[in-house]
């Protein structure tokens, strides 16, 4: 897995390419609490992204727990077809915000 990094105006934009498993949710995880500085804008453009196990899951919910705390914000979108029959099953929409696209996602975090 590799995530790029980019910014739009005050927001971070990380793209994670691959699968988040349990072999890269470590790095996929550090990135994104370093990512959450208080009042940080994160957007999780997760298009790229074939798979998301239990473990990247647990990374996103650690990322949205800071984010929360540091009075920050966090979205997700892009979803594909797997990885989003993936949050509908764990109903991880209540835990983080879900978007359909990142220019969406982006509208909202203004």
């Amino acid at each position: 897995m590799e995530i790029g990094e980019r910014r739009d105006g005050d927001i971070l934009i990380l793209s994670p390419t691959g699968r988040i498993d349990n072999d890269t949710s470590p790095d996929f995880q550090t990135r994104l609490l370093a990512a959450l500085t208080p009042g940080a804008a994160v957007l999780v453009d997760l298009s790229g992204v074939a798979y998301v196990s239990s473990a990247g899951l647990r990374a996103l919910m650690m990322g949205s727990k800071q984010s929360k705390a540091a009075n920050g914000r966090l979205a997700v979108a892009g979803l594909g077809p797997v990885v989003k029959e993936i949050f509908e099953i764990s109903r991880f929409s209540l835990v983080v915000q879900v978007f359909d696209t990142p220019a969406d996602a982006l509208a909202a975090l203004r």
